[in-house]
């Protein structure tokens, strides 16, 4: 059932990168206990009003975009909510090395450039009720991908597969993916830093997202 607790896996987390994924360290922090406060907020303002997918952003790179949504899909599944995390930065991704994916098999390019199963690329409990589906490495043809038929029938198959829909995205001032992913989910969470990003870069991506008729459902000052 949607939010029932589970209890936590013993399996070895020697490949995880715990210094990133801070809700499986095992230890109470700060940056943690904010996860799990934004957990809260969107289970109850998005995910339990049947908003089940979201987009996390950032205007810039190296505000913590992978990181959060990461933890994000981590904290949601850790309460028994049947979640995907999609790495939807092709450009320069990032979630294969912070869960130790050696990058083998099919990942997010052969979901969107082949006829492949959506199941044959996603892999399943990673941890209990969270699945990945990986970016294994960088696509010179990432936005034709996300501008594909096949990613609106991905997030259809996800809407309908999982509870909840995680998905990371390059910064915005690099290119529009996010824009794209942000689009066809309906739904965005806007990551930021201090004394990294810019109010005004924070303020014109907000627009545009708007824009594009996705729905901002809030904004995160990352400080970790």
């Amino acid at each position: 059932m949607l939010g029932t607790p589970i209890a936590m896996d013993d399996r070895p987390r020697k490949l995880f990168d715990t210094k990133s994924l801070v809700t499986l360290s095992g230890q109470v922090s700060e940056t943690a206990e904010a996860i799990r406060g934004l957990r809260t907020h969107i289970m109850a303002r998005h995910v339990r009003e049947g908003h089940r997918a979201l987009a996390v952003c950032a205007a810039s790179e190296g505000v913590g975009c992978s990181f959060v949504a990461a933890n994000l899909a981590v904290s949601l599944s850790q309460i028994g909510v049947n979640t995907i995390l999609i790495d939807g930065n092709m450009r320069s991704p990032s979630i294969a090395a912070i869960f130790g994916h050696k990058g083998q098999g099919a990942d997010i390019r052969a979901a969107l450039g082949s006829d492949l199963d959506f199941d044959a690329c996603i892999e399943a409990d990673v941890l209990p009720s969270l699945s990945v589906l990986f970016a294994t490495g960088r696509a010179a043809n990432a936005q034709e991908l996300l501008a594909s038929n096949r990613f609106e029938a991905l997030m259809h198959f996800c809407l309908r597969e999982y509870d909840a829909t995680i998905i990371d995205t390059p910064p915005a001032n690099t290119c529009s993916d996010a824009r794209r992913v942000s689009t066809v989910v309906g739904y965005s969470l806007i990551v930021t830093r201090r004394n990294k990003s810019l109010v005004n870069d924070v303020k014109i991506l907000t627009e545009q997202l708007r824009g594009d008729h996705a729905e901002v459902i809030g904004s995160v000052l990352n400080e970790a």
